[in-house]
């Protein structure tokens, strides 16, 4: 059993992009993350963090004026945390799993396939950052 790669040195420790995000962004975004990752020996996380990133562009495309975003993915120790955000103050809210209600399921899909996740809004009120961190598991001890 080899050693366990980390972080190769040329692959810098974070990506970020600000636009308004249009029919091709996230199937461009999910590549992006997916091509950091697999660069960053993190590839075991690129499915999860893929359909969370979905969900969070989602929720842009579906409650920001203009659809404007920053986009960050932040890579650490085995793990990458990936920020979503807008100008638009209203927080998002999880659903209760209620199957004919009209939203919040996108939020429990990202509760489900990451590790954590949450909410920083500005502290002027002018917007908010939606994030997730994936965690890479542990190598097996024995």
């Amino acid at each position: 059993m080899g050693p366990q790669s980390t972080q190769p040195t040329d692959v810098q420790p974070y990506y970020r992009a600000e636009f308004a995000l249009g029919e091709h962004s996230a199937r461009h975004l999910r590549r992006v993350l997916r091509l950091y990752l697999a660069g960053s020996g993190l590839l075991e996380l690129a499915d999860a963090a893929e359909l969370a990133l979905t969900e969070l562009l989602a929720n842009v495309v579906r409650h920001v004026p203009g659809r404007r975003c920053r986009i960050c993915f932040l890579l650490l120790p085995a793990a990458v945390r990936v920020e979503v955000s807008d100008s638009c103050p209203r927080l998002p809210v999880r659903g209760g799993g209620d199957a004919l209600s009209d939203g919040g399921r996108g939020l429990l899909l990202v509760d489900a396939v990451t590790d954590r996740w949450g909410v920083t809004p500005r502290p002027a009120g002018d917007g908010k950052t939606v994030w997730f961190e994936c965690l890479a598991k542990a190598p097996d001890a024995g």
